[in-house]
């Protein structure tokens, strides 16, 4: 039976603490996951549901981004997964009768978690000005006010888009088509603050701002690199892929601060050894490594293959560039510097690079705990210097494995969502439909806000997600939104952004992945592409929670048709688009490059070309993959300090809070926690079980985290770690990386205080 979700908001006094894990997944996934999957849906719902995850004939997961392997089982999804689905496909339902019982001022004071769990929205909901509650509002009338509040705009730079990674290849590019065609290029995305230094790094040195690799490559390694990511939480299928590289031979190289329990050792649900045997240790070698000491590490290796003559000279002089400049800026690195930063001992490095000198095809993965701290790019850059070095670009079993989080945050930005487009890509959509796109930069997420706080931006519109608690600098961001004119909300649930409004606010509720989409010429079909560039189909099988639910296809048209005629742009044949989405595929197949013949492969998926991976050549300024000098800057912190990184919880994805225990770190039923190494607890006169609130000191000011429970963990030393969204107030707006401009929330300077 369907649990009804919660009256109560989270009651932090229920939490314990457990000793840690030292594996992940196992039977317990699997009873999690149909534990989980019942408290959201019928039995019969579940089993029709989770069937089709993943499958070829069935729906992506709403998850991660993981690639689907050629050959695939008949339970293709991992716990977080299975969660993810359920919350989508839940039968529980908010509706009009909810926002009667409860004001924006009520639902301001509610967790996450609580919002979350209340169900699918159901109907299109409006707060006028004034008022407390949302009411329910037709369709027609709503993009009729959107219209209008855009139109009636001085400028189009007053109206900042935002998309989340949800968002299908089809939806995205009638997304940015509309945003472009009505005159502005303000289109913020959730890239921005995950994986934006990955692609700034790539770009400038592979020519490309995206992974080189495939599974079959992971398959072919001889050692794999886990960088600043815990795949047992964020991307547990890539485990089942760590596991078959094992076998075939790799060595796991896992470099965190925190130990994380899918690098130790994984039991694979799937197979009987992984449900009654001890499974399969994974990590070969685990480097404990102080926070924001990753370029350092690397830089140690670049040196130690610079003068073990390491170095693959065929490929370098053939294939790259700045090699000389590169190799004097390592080379006149001191030892000192790269352990005081590192926290490592040199003879740890040294075993690592052995394993480097013994390995023809590396592969390094990375996620967020590399892309969010002030010098992300160029650590990110250091590591492609590490690969050229021994030419593991464009070899079988060996490249850059940037690995993504939101299930279509590449594709999103495949298809145009990117504030700084490329003249190439406004070239191509102009001439397709017949108009001149705006040329100047837009704002990314953290201008975005800045715009809003000075009262640039007046109308803001979200294509999913939920960014008043993805975003940094809480209550900056907060009353920056409270600021505009209208914030509108394209959403599938509740959330925290629909309780922190603008003058008016709309909510827009639309169809999840898991349900069936009709349209006037039948049953239609998305498409998404994943973390290695694969891309494929998606087909909704379920009844939609709700007869008024549109489409995201749908949405974009209908609010681009009512606004452009409004304030008199182009007219282009929105209905069309929605009417069949081969329309939209033929379209993006004259655009964007590598979808040529869209139509006719959408069904059967393919793999985008990557000039790198496929031939070795190199789009860059130079031609050739770029070596870089990486100045080297190690983060010292005052006296009584800590850094602190922000992570999820097991029970997390993103700012979705399925529940409130992080299995693998033996936290159960609370969230305002704080993991700090039991050395710095005793030079700090801290105890475990102590409460305390973490202070972050810049320029500006202090800000708060209030009343967090501190708990005794094998971190690095100098290291803590506590859950976002909570500790977002730490990060402050103007806190961001050198060029990427992504929210440095992985390396902030905090002091604890006890209560």
């Amino acid at each position: 039976m369907v649990a009804k979700p919660p009256s109560a908001d989270v009651d932090e006094r229920n939490l314990s603490v457990s000793p840690a894990k030292d594996h992940a997944a196992g039977l317990t996934a699997v009873v999690q996951s149909l534990r989980h999957a019942g408290r959201q849906m019928s039995a019969g719902r579940t089993l029709l549901t989770l069937a089709k995850v993943n499958q070829k004939d069935g729906f992506d997961c709403p998850g991660c981004a993981w690639p689907d392997p050629d050959h695939r089982s008949v339970a293709e999804f991992c716990e977080n997964g299975a969660k993810a689905v359920a919350e989508e496909a839940t039968e529980r339902r908010v509706g009009a009768d909810f926002f009667d019982a409860y004001s924006v001022v009520d639902l301001a004071d509610k967790t996450d978690y609580w919002l979350g769990q209340q169900g699918r929205l159901t109907e299109p909901m409006f707060l006028a000005r004034g008022e407390q509650h949302y009411r329910p509002i037709s369709w027609d009338a709503a993009f009729d006010l959107i219209a209008s509040e855009l139109a009636a705009l001085d400028d189009p730079n007053e109206a900042s888009f935002y998309t989340s990674g949800r968002t299908s290849n089809e939806a995205a590019f009638l997304y940015q088509l509309f945003v472009r065609a009505f005159g502005t290029n303000n289109l913020p995305d959730c890239s921005n603050m995950c994986h934006e230094s990955s692609g700034s790094a790539l770009v400038e040195t592979l020519g490309v701002g995206k992974g080189s690799v495939s599974l079959e490559d992971l398959y072919q390694s001889d050692l794999i690199f886990v960088v600043g990511q815990n795949p047992g939480t964020n991307h547990p299928r890539m485990l089942s892929a760590l596991e078959k590289a094992k076998k075939a031979g790799a060595s796991i190289v896992a470099v965190n601060p925190l130990p994380e329990a899918g690098l130790m050792r994984f039991k694979n649900p799937q197979k009987a050894s992984g449900v009654v045997g001890r499974g399969t240790a994974l990590a070969d070698e685990y480097a404990q490594i102080r926070l924001n000491g990753d370029l350092a590490l690397f830089r140690a290796l670049n040196q130690l293959l610079l003068a073990s003559d390491g170095v693959d000279r065929s490929f370098v002089d053939t294939f790259t560039h700045g090699f000389d400049e590169f190799a004097t800026e390592a080379l006149a690195t001191s030892w000192d510097e790269i352990l005081e930063a590192t926290g490592l001992p040199r003879e740890q490095i040294e075993r690592i690079h052995q394993r480097v000198l013994g390995s023809q095809r590396i592969v390094v993965c990375w996620a967020m705990g590399l892309t969010q701290h002030k010098n992300s790019v160029p650590t990110i850059r250091e590591i492609v210097n590490f690969l050229l070095l021994r030419g593991n670009v464009g070899r079988p079993g060996a490249g850059v494995c940037p690995v993504r989080g939101h299930s279509n945050v590449q594709g999103d930005r495949t298809m145009g969502i990117y504030e700084k487009p490329a003249p190439q890509f406004l070239d191509a959509l102009g001439a397709e439909f017949g108009f001149t796109p705006p040329r100047e930069h837009g704002y990314d997420v953290v201008d975005s806000i800045r715009a809003m706080r000075d009262g640039v931006v007046k109308v803001f519109l979200a294509l999913g997600g939920n960014f008043v608690s993805a975003t940094p600098d809480t209550a900056v961001t907060e009353a920056a939104l409270r600021r505009t004119r209208l914030t509108v909300q394209v959403s599938t649930k509740l959330n925290r952004s629909h309780a922190i409004t603008g003058e008016q606010a709309l909510i827009l509720p639309t169809l999840g992945r898991a349900e069936a989409d009709r349209q006037a010429s039948g049953p239609q079909f998305v498409t998404v592409e994943d973390s290695m560039s694969a891309v494929h189909a998606s087909r909704g099988r379920l009844r939609p929670a709700s007869a008024q639910l549109l489409s995201e296809v749908a949405i974009v048209s209908g609010l681009a048709e009512r606004t452009l005629a409004k304030a008199g742009r182009i007219e282009l044949p929105w209905p069309e688009f929605t009417e069949d989405y081969d329309r939209i595929r033929d379209r993006i197949s004259r655009v964007v490059p590598g979808f040529e013949n869209f139509v006719e492969r959408a069904q059967e998926g393919f793999v985008l070309p990557h000039g790198p991976r496929d031939a070795r050549t190199f789009p860059t300024a130079t031609g050739k993959a770029n070596f870089t000098a990486n100045a080297l800057e190690v983060l010292r912190v005052p006296p009584g300090r800590l850094i602190l990184q922000t992570v999820r919880s097991h029970d997390q994805y993103n700012t979705t809070i399925y529940g409130l225990d992080d299995r693998y770190r033996g936290v159960r039923s609370g969230r305002r926690v704080v993991f700090v190494n039991p050395g710095d607890l005793a030079a700090l006169g801290l105890g475990d079980g102590d409460h305390v609130d973490l202070i972050s000191e810049y320029a500006d000011g202090e800000r708060v985290a209030e009343d967090f429970r501190v708990i005794a963990y094998d971190t690095a030393p100098g290291c803590a770690a506590a859950y976002f969204p909570e500790t977002n107030v730490l990060v402050p707006l103007d806190s961001t990386a050198e060029i990427s401009n992504t929210p440095v929330s992985k390396s902030v300077v905090v002091r604890l205080e006890r209560r």
